[in-house]
């Protein structure tokens, strides 16, 4: 719904998407997966409801839909948002298109999203790992999606945002961007299971102003994630493949081992 920078997909000081940064993307994904990327061909997408005519073999079920129509009343306000979106990122984002069938909640997302973008006391890289591993426990694969070319816009690396679904696994991280990794996933779990001694480390690292910041980003991404997955929003192809994990991968995860 919003760039993980905090601002509002409508407003966000960003370009589209570029061909370097997605090829680069697209070929890094299909090497640790083990494809050939000079062969490899979209996969036809398929609607609810409907057999899946010649899908191939691996394909086990139908692809999503929204539980909104994305085709919302074309209010002058609507307009404005869509002209945006496509001069800012080249598409009308799936989120402000469901969200406009409700002017004033679009409205008051937008002016609380401008908001946000102002707090500057916490990282921005830990508060992007933040971000990502709300969306990546909630299961919001829009989320995942946006979240990752708006942080690799930004510059940074992309083996971190790759390895979110599956942090605890990573080497990727240092020990306080686990700590703050795992105080997201304790704090959107519910109910929420932040333990005192992980509290305690972040105040300790972070300072208190910060870790205010980075409890309130938690949340905030709650409410981007679970918005989006409620409506049915999947991911609108800004990064070729950031699979977030089913709920049994996610318990069946062994934890990983502190570094200290």
């Amino acid at each position: 719904m919003w760039s993980r920078s905090g601002l509002p997909l409508w407003s966000a000081p960003l370009t589209a998407p570029g061909r370097a940064c997605h090829s680069a993307m697209s070929r890094h994904t299909a090497r640790r997966s083990g494809l050939d990327v000079t062969s490899a061909t979209p996969r036809p997408s398929y609607q609810r409801g409907h057999p899946l005519r010649s899908a191939p073999d691996d394909v086990l079920e139908v692809a999503p839909v929204a539980r909104v129509s994305l085709t919302p009343r074309r209010t002058f306000f609507f307009r404005i948002v869509e002209w945006y979106s496509k001069r800012t990122y080249g598409k009308v984002l799936d989120p402000g298109k469901a969200l406009a069938h409700h002017p004033r909640v679009l409205w008051a997302d937008l002016r609380f999203e401008q908001s946000v973008a102002k707090w500057n006391r916490l990282d921005p890289d830990l508060k992007a790992l933040a971000e990502m591993t709300a969306a990546a426990t909630i299961g919001c694969a829009w989320c995942m999606d946006f979240g990752y070319w708006v942080s690799r816009e930004r510059g940074m690396a992309r083996e971190k945002l790759l390895d979110v679904p599956s942090w605890r696994d990573s080497a990727a991280y240092t020990p306080l961007e686990r700590d703050v990794m795992e105080y997201a996933e304790a704090m959107t779990l519910t109910p929420p299971a932040v333990e005192d001694d992980l509290a305690a480390r972040l105040v300790d690292r972070l300072g208190e102003p910060a870790f205010v910041e980075l409890t309130a980003m938690v949340a905030v991404e709650n409410l981007r994630s679970r918005i989006n997955s409620a409506l049915g929003l999947t991911s609108q192809g800004f990064k070729d493949s950031c699979d977030v994990p089913s709920a049994e991968e996610r318990t069946a995860s062994p934890r990983a081992v502190r570094q200290d």
